[in-house]
Formats: structure tokens, sequence, C-alpha cells
């Protein structure tokens, strides 16, 4: 990967949910368009809109959730709470904002076609025969609370978006100049030999009295044992909550009987069709051909409608379903363009009908089967209904229990155990805390979050002796602690330590040493070449880096080798100091052309991508963008 794609990373970010729009469309975005309720704590302005805190909330955990679902056991929620990351989340707000208003200005459309085809394309809804699984995407929307229509009207909308990225990216060009200039340094060899030297073999120069010892020991942090702390702390989370929360059968009766939609399949139809088709811009005389064939065909499918599939084979101009007779498999209200829906959902099963104009040309349709609308018994779906409610119960039991939770271990400093009694908390007792995280501990330990450990060691909580702040370490999991016991920082004693200290001194010393006389060989190469005592020539790439030490290998690319042999030192810090020889720089043999044609497109990506920032920036300019108050987000929970 190229440097200069290395330095657009973080522009790729940024305007990753405006490349991939349907999948963060399926979880939700439909709220991100226009106002969100009428909550007053307005984030933004964007012209005549607004970005709310519940907003920017439900941005927050979406995001979250697709990084958790990505990274598995890898992820850190800590990598989100930074200002970086949340003005990000910010950001892409903003942007899907303007691109919505500029979307709607200039009144683009998507077909209906279109909207089908992309929504058949994703991964997961299609049958083991290769069909579109109306069943399953109703039900993945039913899971998000959304119906077919309201997330087709969004994604609609996503996609009148897109076709402004598309655009804007699609204007970029990298001219063939610049990435063979690149693609060339990218391969570049390089015949390296180093001259390494080593502190281990300055050590028997090195020579240190006690005096200098003790003024090491004095000078350095590395004896330092840092303040400690035994704290209590308390942890709430949805599973600290779940025995509070019951459910019963009238709960589930209740539920099935005001969402009944949700268990309900609706009336799907199979058909098979003939089409003949009709260009667009068709002129007259081609509309009128086209309907006199397909009046042709019509009689000849009437005269012999067994033989429909036959027929459709040798006349259908859809080349997707000619050779399986003109079969479209089953189908619901939604799924095809309104003509051709109105015509099949009047037919009889066998029966056959007459020409159906549509914008894609003239159908003759025939009836194969039909699924009636049915709806699933209540036993079939009962314990489904009750992890449901349960879940959102125990959502809402949380979300009181945390406001319960910050009030009370603000309101009642001085002990955790009123926050304990209220909410039925177990009380633990953890020693040896420092105000840093321990690496040897797993990021999901709540009480080894950076956060929390500062607050243990503020001045409210050491020296007040009051409960800390409810802090969150991951999605909806709060802690607060209270201090039972400090420790100061001490330094451990110089009688302890002095042997340790010496050996360390040493150490220090002797690689200063070496680098001296790294830097003395050096300068006098760079007077006079001497190859005596270099290694054997090692091939250094940009493609081929990682057997390399990293700073010799930046030290040996970024060197001058316009005139060879050439020379240049990499500071290899406690591992001494390298002094390299360039003998020889050359281009690979034989050209990838495949390879270069693929780093070509990546600077085209990387400068569509800057296109796209450049007209997002000049969009928020035009329709105006006001922050109206710095980010304060609450506690972000996932659903």
């Amino acid at each position: 990967m190229f440097e200069f794609i290395r330095t657009h990373q973080r522009l790729m970010m940024i305007l990753l949910l405006l490349v991939i729009f349907p999948p963060f469309v399926f979880f939700g975005i439909q709220n991100y368009l226009g106002n969100v309720g009428n909550d007053s704590s307005v984030i933004a302005k964007i012209g005549g809109e607004s970005i709310t805190q519940p907003e920017w909330d439900q941005a927050q955990r979406q995001q979250m959730e697709r990084f958790r679902r990505m990274m598995g056991s890898q992820f850190d929620p800590k990598l989100f709470d930074t200002p970086a990351a949340k003005q990000e989340i910010l950001d892409n707000l903003i942007a899907q904002h303007v691109l919505a208003i500029e979307a709607r200005k200039e009144r683009l459309s998507v077909s209906d076609r279109m909207l089908q085809q992309t929504i058949a394309s994703f991964p997961g809804l299609q049958t083991a025969d290769g069909r579109f699984d109306y069943a399953r995407y109703k039900a993945l929307l039913a899971a998000q609370n959304m119906t077919p229509t309201a997330y087709e009207n969004s994604l609609r909308q996503e996609m009148a978006m897109q076709q402004i990225n598309a655009a804007i990216q699609a204007t970029a060009f990298a001219p063939k100049s610049l990435a063979v200039r690149l693609s060339e340094l990218n391969e570049q060899q390089r015949e390296v030999e180093q001259l390494l030297f080593k502190p281990v073999d300055y050590l028997p120069q090195v020579k240190v009295t006690d005096d200098m010892v003790k003024a090491y020991y004095d000078g350095t942090h590395r004896f330092d044992v840092p303040a400690k702390v035994t704290a209590q702390y308390v942890v709430l989370t949805p599973d600290a909550l779940a025995s509070q929360v019951n459910v019963t059968d009238a709960d589930i009766k209740s539920y099935y009987d005001q969402n009944i939609n949700h268990f309900r399949t609706e009336e799907q139809r199979r058909a098979s069709h003939i089409l003949i088709a009709v260009k667009k811009n068709a002129t007259a005389a081609e509309q009128a051909a086209a309907e006199a064939k397909a009046e042709k065909v019509l009689a000849e499918v009437r005269a012999h409608p067994d033989d429909f599939a036959k027929l459709a084979k040798k006349y259908s101009d859809d080349t997707g379903t000619a050779s399986n007779g003109g079969d479209l498999g089953f189908f619901s209200h939604g799924m095809m363009v309104k003509p051709f829906e109105d015509a099949v959902f009047k037919l009889k099963v066998g029966e056959i009908s007459g020409l159906v104009r549509s914008e894609f040309g003239y159908h003759i349709i025939k009836l194969t089967a039909v699924k009636p609308a049915a709806s699933k018994p209540l036993s079939a779906v009962k314990d489904q209904i009750a992890d449901e409610i349960r879940k959102q119960m125990l959502k809402q039991k949380y979300s009181e229990a945390a406001d319960i939770f910050s009030d009370t271990v603000y309101e009642q400093s001085g002990s955790l155990q009123p926050v304990a009694d209220k909410l039925k908390l177990k009380i633990q007792t953890v020693a040896n805390l420092t105000n840093e995280p321990d690496r040897s501990l797993a990021a999901n330990v709540p009480y080894n979050n950076a956060k929390f450990l500062h607050d243990l060691f503020s001045n409210d909580a050491l020296r007040n002796k009051r409960n800390t702040d409810a802090v969150q370490v991951a999605p909806n999991m709060l802690i607060a602690g209270h201090v039972v016991a400090y420790q100061p920082a001490t330094k451990r004693p110089f009688a302890e330590v002095k042997n340790e200290a010496r050996r360390l001194l040493m150490e220090k010393e002797a690689i200063a040493l070496a680098k001296k006389a790294g830097e003395a060989k050096l300068a006098a190469l760079m007077k006079k070449d001497d190859p005596a005592g270099f290694s054997p020539p090692q091939i250094i790439s940009r493609a081929k880096s990682q057997d390399v030490d990293p700073a010799v290998f930046l030290t040996a690319m970024k060197a001058d080798a316009s005139k060879l042999p050439a020379f240049a030192g990499a500071d290899l810090g406690d591992r001494g100091y390298s002094v390299l020889r360039i003998v020889k720089v050359e281009q690979p043999t034989t050209v990838d052309q495949a390879k270069r044609d693929a780093e070509r497109q990546q600077i085209t990506d990387a400068l569509g991508q800057q296109e796209a920032q450049a007209y997002i920036d000049y969009l928020k300019k035009k329709i105006g963008v006001k922050i109206l108050h710095p980010l304060n987000p609450k506690p972000a929970s996932i659903d």
C-alpha cells in the first residue's frame, strides 16, 4: 500500500458511512433525515434541519454495534470515548444531512426497478434456489421496528444521496505519469549494507562511580512506586437487573394482539411472464411494432395456454427469466412495478392476462400459484415475544436505573450502600489500583477503565472521601467507586536498587558510546568510502519491508541516493546505531501491469474521496451549518 494512500486513511474512515449506505440504512438510518422528535437538545443546525442529542446518541450506538459485530472480542468501546471519535460521528451526520438536502433540491429519484434490484442484492435475502426471500426481508425489518414501506422510502432517499456522492467521486482522475511515478517509487529496490554499533560492545569502556549511580537514581522515575488505592465499587448492567423483570402471559398476549402484523405473512403470488421489451426512447413506430408483436404472441399463448413456458423461452425479452419459462417465483405486494402487480393480483390461478404495459414494455402474465396470507399462532411465537418483551422491559428498567444510579452516588456520596440498597447491587472491593489501567487485565474488567481510575484519584474521592461519579465503562455498563484506603506514591530505597541502578546507568552510557562511534564512522565515510566491516548487501523496497528493522527501512528509503555509494545513519535506541551504505538503486526487471493498474485505481479512489469531501465542505458552507453547543453525549447503550 502506498504511503500516499496511507495519508488518506482518516478521510476514508470519515466517508465510510457515505460510501456504504445500504448496510447502514438497514439498521435505522430513516431517523437521520430531517428532525428527530421534538427534543430541545439541538447540537447542530443544517439549513432548516436539526441534529439533536438523541439523534447523535443513536448514531453512536449504531456505529458501536457495527464495529462490535466486525471486531468481535477485539472490540474496545473506549475507541469511541474520545473527542475525535465523537466529532467524527457528528461530521458524518452533518454530511448526510447536507447530501439529503442537495438530493431533494436536485430532485434526484430512484426507479422502482432499481430499488427492487438493490434490495434483492443484499446478502442473506436469498433462498437456497437463489430467489428473493421476502419473508426473511420482512422479518429483519420487523426486528428493527420498521415496515417495508418505511424502509424502502428511506433507502430510496439514501440511494438518491449516493448518486451525488458517486457522481462527484467519478470526476477524479489520476494522471498516468503520477501513477507510474508512485508505482516506481513503491517498487524501487535498494541494496543496503549495514555496519552495526552494538551497546554491549562498549560496556567494557563504561566507568561509573557511586556518585554517578546516586545521581541517576535521583533523576529517574524508574524506581518510583505509584500511588495505590483500595476501593469499593458497584456496577450497574442489565444483567444485574434481570431478576427484577417479570413477563406474564397477559403481557405476551397483549403484545401479540398489538403486533399481529409482525407475525402475519402477506399473500404471495407466483407468476410467469413473457416480456416484449420497449426501449425508453422508442419512437411511436417502434412502440406500435412492439405492441403488434405482443398481440401476436398473446394470440398464440391463448391458443396454446399449456405451452406458456415454451413460448416464453421463444419470445420473451426478459433474459433473466426466459430460459426458465418466464417464471418469476413468489412475490408480495410492493415487489413488482405497479401495472404488473395490479394485473397479477386480479388473476386467478391458471388465468392469463391481456397485454400489460409497464416501463419495460408489454407483459403477458400467467398466474401459477397463490400462497394465502396467514398468521403464526400465539403458541408458535410465545417464546420469541417473551424475549422481546423482556428485552424492552430490561432496556426501560436499565434506563430508569441508570438515572437513579447516577443521582444516588452523587447525592449520597459518603457511601455506596444507598445505591446498592436501592438497586439491589453487590458492593465489591479491589486493592492495589493505580491511576493507570493495568495492561495485564482484560479490557472489559469494569474497574480497569482510565476514566474511572482518574476519578478514584481525584481530590473529591481521596481527600473528601466521596463517591466517584457514575462512569460508563462499556455500553450498558456504569460503575461508581469509593476509596477505602490510600497508599501515597513512594520510591524504592536506594540501597535496595543500587545494583540495578548501576546496571541501567552502564547500559545507558554504552548506548551513548555506540551512537557516538556510529556517528563518527558516518562522518568519516562521507569524506572517504570504506566498505570494510559492512554486512553483505540486503535488498530493501517498499514492497518488501517485513523483515527489515523499521528504523533501518525508513532511513534507507529516505536517504539521498543520487550519488552512490550513499550513506545514512539509523538510531536504533537501546539496540545501538546502524550505519547504512547504499550501493545500488534499481527497478524490477519486469513490470506487473495488473498491480500497477490496481495502484492507479487506488490513487483515483483516494482522489475521488478527496473530491467528495471537498464537495461536502462546499455544501456545508452553501447550506449553512451551525454547531450550537459542544458535544456532551449521554452514556450510549446498544439496543
